[in-house]
């Protein structure tokens, strides 16, 4: 039987800083117990036993077999907790046969016999071999089979005995080597391709092994043995069962184990990223269905999402720049909002006032966090030069993600997740992940616009995913609590003891483009568009003390989806805003976009256009509803939006849920909307002929109204 255990005494060797020296004596003297040791050489040292036992230089060397940290077997709790409740009882029955042969009882001692024990078959007068051959003729088994019960017995006990049964480790399918490692090879070719076919795969393998060995040198396995191998291999290199972006994303993991950041505090990391929606919202232009792209910026502690920008199609900087100000300044929350939802003004929770009382209609729709670091992808929006400026200007570390890896901003990836499982689902147009899952006809059913979905996003976060218990949002001190992200927040204010808040109001004004021009007696041109206004007072007449791209040119703020208006500071440091000249002619927010295009289809119309004529006649093109191409639709989209990118501090807008969001939310009390008038059937008169005449009059309509292209 083996021991833990090994004798120290004479004789008994160790390996002591790398040589082998052996005890020729154990003496007691004044400074305790010490050895006397011979090494190769015949050369004697003495080292105290202290010192013989417990160094981390000093390392025993058995004489009999026994445990060691570094031999092949398992210990006996990873294999006994491997066995089922049969096999734990079978094995059980077993061990008390094995006990029995040696020592005539099943429990393995003479204290704990039972009724009838020993039996005589057993009796410890017997020899060893007369018990092994009344213990086969009880089992039916042979005799051969009870010695190796009980070899295994004496070598591990009951483990010893579980361990003898169980399959020896390694690849179940046994084929040469060189063929596995070939085709190990050619799956790790495939993966960042098209999934390929398992067949395809065994015979690009069996061509690689002829021309790499030669011909009849490798065994080439049956089709059914290949089959099986590859089912082997698939869980080292997934291939044939999950999709081929998730076959890429597990390829494009590191070798060794990875971490992630720590947040400790709200605030610390802000992840950002923008997701294509599964559900088609609504063009209030060309009545059609439009792609929508969301862009979120989330607390990682807290996990709280802290700004919201739906875009038509696709997002730019300045939504990028807009959902991060969102932080700064939450917008406010709707009016038909449940209390619980609304966060107070300053955006610290409702448990660290006292007597707090929110009016109806006030409130922000999240906290207020200034954050420190922001995670961000490699789209052109997020290392575009104006979100880099305002990050400079902010004090905020830019953290890129690694390429192609989802998981360093894991939070925000579920949240779209969750996002899509727990609401767009349910709303009309859903079309599903992928084409795979897509409806017959999802764009019949859409009757969202962009701003009424934004809407329905907005108040499903404040009301149901804020205060939904996470699972990982959790306390090391309590791992079995749950927490929402908005109980995470006020557990991030105790532990840090303070939130950033934004020191000035008028930050906002940072967040928008900046252009350099000079100042003329007209006022100030930017891309042909003259602005001026009262702002201007004692600029033009001083030089300009900033040493930028232009010759002492001054930096006005641009908002690229509203240019009808600019912003500089005057000498007092105080913010002006100055208007366009044409602004009057524009009904609504103006995008850059939309004047380019505007002054092109004027330069095709007319022969001597100007902004105000460009303007008047992309607005009247628009209110017809022809925006028929991808560009054209984008801009009318970013025009019917009723909420700007930045809320600008003379601005107090507030998201109002329309009749369809109540409808979409289970709100039944909300009145309906109006129609348009050109949609209302005629009062009088047959209704078949009152749809003929309306088909009439489309028809006619979309006749004649291409003529100015």
């Amino acid at each position: 039987m083996s021991w833990a255990g090994a004798r120290v005494g004479v004789g008994t060797r160790f390996r002591y800083d790398g040589e082998t020296v052996e005890v020729v004596e154990l003496a007691i003297t004044a400074n305790g117990n010490e050895a006397v040791l011979k090494n190769g050489r015949r050369k004697l040292l003495r080292l105290a036993v202290k010192e013989l036992l417990l160094s981390d230089r000093v390392r025993v060397i058995p004489d009999a077999p026994g445990p060691s940290g570094d031999d092949d077997e398992d210990v006996a709790g990873v294999v006994l907790s491997q066995l089922s409740k049969a096999e734990q009882d079978g094995l059980r029955e077993r061990a008390g046969h094995v006990r029995e042969v040696l020592t005539g009882y099943r429990s393995g001692a003479p204290e704990l016999a039972v009724e009838g024990e020993p039996r005589p078959e057993y009796s410890p007068d017997l020899t060893l071999g007369e018990r092994y051959a009344s213990k086969a003729a009880e089992l039916r088994v042979t005799v051969r089979t009870v010695e190796r019960w009980v070899r295994d017995f004496r070598r591990g006990g009951e483990a010893g005995l579980a361990a003898a049964g169980r399959p020896a480790r390694g690849r179940a399918t046994k084929l040469d080597d060189r063929w596995v490692e070939t085709a190990t090879e050619v799956m790790v070719e495939h993966a960042k391709e098209s999934k390929p076919s398992r067949t395809l795969v065994i015979e690009r393998t069996r061509a690689r092994v002829v021309a790499r060995f030669g011909p009849d040198v490798v065994p080439q396995p049956s089709r059914a043995t290949a089959f099986r191998l590859l089912e082997e291999l698939e869980d080292q290199h997934p291939l044939f069962r999950l999709s081929a972006k998730r076959n890429r994303d597990i390829a494009g993991r590191p070798s060794e184990p990875y971490g992630k950041l720590r947040p400790t505090r709200p605030g610390e990391y802000l992840l950002m990223d923008s997701t294509r929606l599964d559900v088609f919202a609504f063009d209030p232009f060309t009545l059609r269905w439009v792609q929508a792209e969301l862009s979120v910026g989330m607390d990682w502690y807290t996990r709280c999402v802290t700004g919201i920008r739906l875009t038509p199609v696709s997002t730019k900087a300045v939504d990028v720049s807009a959902v991060l100000y969102q932080s700064f300044r939450p917008r406010p929350a709707g009016k038909d909002w449940p209390r619980y939802a609304v966060w107070p003004e300053h955006g610290i929770p409702r448990t660290v006032l006292v007597d707090t009382a929110v009016a109806e209609g006030a409130g922000a729709a999240g906290p207020i966090l200034v954050p420190e670091t922001m995670v961000i992808d490699h789209g052109k929006q997020y290392d575009s030069e104006h979100l880099t400026s305002v990050c400079r200007r902010m004090g905020i570390s830019i953290q890129p993600a690694r390429l192609r890896t989802g998981r360093d901003k894991g939070p925000v990836e579920r949240f779209f997740r969750t996002l899509r499982e727990g609401l767009l689902q349910a709303l009309p147009g859903y079309k599903g992940p992928d084409v795979h899952s897509r409806g017959e006809n999802p764009e019949d059913d859409a009757f969202f616009f962009l701003h009424e979905l934004e809407a329905i996003i907005r108040e499903w976060v404040a009301a149901a995913y804020h205060h939904r218990p996470h699972t990982s949002l959790v306390d090391p001190g309590l791992p079995g609590l749950r927490m929402s992200p908005a109980a995470m927040f006020e557990h991030g204010m105790a532990r840090a003891g303070y939130i950033e808040a934004p020191r000035d109001p008028d930050l906002a004004y940072e967040f928008l483009k900046t252009e350099w021009r000079t100042i003329q007696h007209y006022g100030v041109e930017i891309g042909r568009r003259r602005y001026s206004g009262p702002g201007l007072k004692g600029l033009s007449d001083v030089r300009s003390p900033y040493k930028g791209p232009v010759e002492n040119g001054w930096p006005f703020q641009v908002d690229p989806d509203d240019i009808t208006r600019i912003y500089v500071r005057d000498l007092d440091r105080r913010w002006r805003t100055l208007t366009w000249e044409h602004a009057p002619t524009a009904s609504m927010p103006l995008s850059e976009d939309a004047l380019a295009f505007a002054r092109k289809l004027a330069a095709a119309k007319y022969r001597f256009p100007d902004d105000r004529l460009a303007v008047a006649d992309l607005l009247e093109r628009w209110n017809l509803g022809l925006g028929t191409t991808l560009a054209e639709r984008r801009m009318a989209l970013r025009l019917s939006r009723e909420q700007a990118a930045i809320e600008l501090p003379e601005s107090d807008e507030s998201v109002v849920s329309l009749p369809s969001v109540r409808k979409a939310l289970g709100d039944k009390e909300g009145s309906s909307h109006e129609e348009p008038e050109e949609m209302e059937p005629a009062e009088t008169g047959d209704d078949d002929e009152a749809d003929f005449e309306v088909l009439t009059e489309e028809d006619d309509f979309y006749a004649d109204a291409l003529e100015d292209v």
